[in-house]
Parts: structure tokens; sequence; C-alpha cells
């Protein structure tokens, strides 16, 4: 395991998983989809590397919600009790999922994501302009924060794009805004759990302060990036955030089922490991033509 090898050879593969991870986060969220699967591949066990990733990614948080701030995007005067009722929502939440299965979610968060996906896809305006919201702030904050604050602390995943979705959809939010606000919940969501991890000794802070010097560069440009485009960047990148954790959903849940099918149809996992690199780097590709072309539209319009 790349892990047992001296620690000074990962260093320079860390900082740069911490910086891609960070940017993506600030962006759309989901950059836990990158370092989580980074540090288990480097031989963490679970625990340590679910403990690892929260305290790094903590950092590139701080820094995403500090830059959105600065910029005037957030308002913590608004959203103080959804911060609130956060904190409760996870600790109860975190409790119950320590006594309680999560089976049921784990079956129905691909549906309401895939759902989630679809809506996104099929509404291009969504998130793109400040609309006339359907549920009033006070109302709105009080409820999901202690339902997607419950949410994270007992299952977790996708919880970003849950917020992200639910403040352009109920609050008419654009997608920078959004994403602001969302950064908020996330650093909240991480200081409980990596306080959670430190207590049960699940850190590595060689690793984790590594990391999260690049996810401080990330935080900082993700946030940058995402505030200069706006909804051109931030939309593209929420939808593929999504596709992909859907895909970790499906895979975690049925991932017995899968291997059997593989190993029956004797498909190589390289050749899907390949195809699935083939359709990042294009998405990747189609990511940057978009946004030169969008550019050069902008300008071509202002000139005339």
């Amino acid at each position: 395991m790349l892990y047992d090898f001296p620690f000074y050879y990962l260093l320079p593969l860390l900082f740069f998983i911490g910086v891609m991870a960070g940017t993506i986060d600030a962006i759309a969220g989901g950059g836990g989809l990158i370092s989580l699967p980074a540090l288990l591949a480097l031989g963490l066990p679970p625990q340590l590397a679910l403990g690892t990733n929260k305290l790094q990614t903590s950092f590139g948080t701080l820094m995403a919600t500090v830059t959105y701030y600065r910029e005037g995007w957030i308002s913590f005067g608004t959203i103080y009790k959804g911060l609130l009722f956060g904190c409760l929502g996870s600790v109860l939440g975190a409790c119950l999922g320590q006594q309680l299965s999560s089976e049921i979610l784990r079956k129905i968060m691909p549906i309401l994501l895939f759902l989630i996906l679809v809506y996104t896809i099929f509404s291009p305006k969504l998130g793109k302009n400040e609309n006339h919201p359907k549920m009033g702030e006070f109302i709105f904050y009080t409820a999901f924060g202690f339902l997607l604050g419950f949410y994270d602390g007992f299952f977790g995943p996708g919880t970003g794009s849950l917020w992200l979705f639910a403040m352009t959809f109920y609050l008419g939010y654009t997608l920078t805004k959004a994403s602001a606000y969302t950064k908020v919940f996330n650093l909240k969501s991480n200081v409980i759990a990596t306080a959670c991890f430190a207590f049960g000794d699940n850190i590595d802070y060689r690793i984790a302060l590594v990391m999260a010097v690049g996810q401080l560069i990330g935080g900082k440009v993700g946030a940058t990036l995402a505030i200069k485009k706006g909804a051109l960047l931030i939309r593209p990148l929420f939808i593929f955030i999504v596709s992909l954790t859907i895909i970790s959903l499906i895979y975690k849940n049925y991932s017995t089922l899968i291997h059997q099918v593989l190993i029956k149809n004797a498909i190589e996992t390289k050749v899907i490991i390949m195809t699935f690199g083939i359709i990042f780097i294009l998405f990747i590709l189609y990511l940057l033509w978009n946004l030169k072309w969008k550019t050069q539209s902008k300008s071509a319009s202002a000139d005339s």
C-alpha cells in the first residue's frame, strides 16, 4: 500500500488532491468524492480515512466560506436559525445513526438525487437569476436546518447537493448565492464531525495538515471562480457531482450484485475504469469549451 511508503513521497500527491477537492467542493460541493477514495487508496482504515478527510476538508470549506463572506454573498443574520437547528439535527442524527440502520436512506437517496438531477437538467434557468421564494426564510432555515442537519449526522452523502438545490428551488437563490450559504452549513457539519473523530482518535494529522494546505488554495480558487462565473460554472459541475454521487451510492448499495455481474460477463475492471476516465475527461473538455464559448459570446455582444 502507498501508505506504507516513506511519508515524504506522498506529500506532492496529497497536496494536489487537496487542491482539486477543495476547488470542486467550493464551487458545487462533492470534494469528498475525490479526497476520501484517495485516502482509502493510500491504505488508511475506513474510520481513520473518514476522520482525516473531515479535518482536511474543513480547511477548504472555511476558506471558501471566508471568501464568499468577504465578497458579500453571506449574511449570518439570515441563516443563524439554520445553523442552530442544524447543530441540533446533526447531534440527534449522529446519536440515532449509531443505534438504527441507515439502509432505508441508502435505498432512497439515489432515487431522490436522480429526481433532483433530472429536474436540474430540464430547468436550465434554475438558479440563474433571483426568483420569488416559495417559502419564507424563517420557516425554510428552521425546517431544512434541522432535517438536513439530521440527515447529515445520520447518513451524510449528498447533503451539500440537497442544500444547493433546496435554496435555489424554495428560496429562489441564484446558484452562486446558494453555493455560498451551502459552505456555511458544510463547515458546521465538518467541525462537528471532526470533533467526534478527534475524540475517537481517528485522524492522521500528518496527512490531514498536508492536504489542508491544498484545501486552503482550492477553497480560495473555487469560491473565486464560482463568484466570477456564476451559474455558467456551478450548474454543469453540480450536475456532474450529483451524477457521481448517484453512481457512488448505487455501487455501495449493490456492489455485491455488480461484482457478480462483472465476473459473470467477464468484463475487466480496467475497461470500466478507463471508460469512466474518458467520460470524465470529455466532461472537463466540454466544461472548458462551454466557458470559453460563453465568454466569447459575451465579448462579441459587448463589442456590438
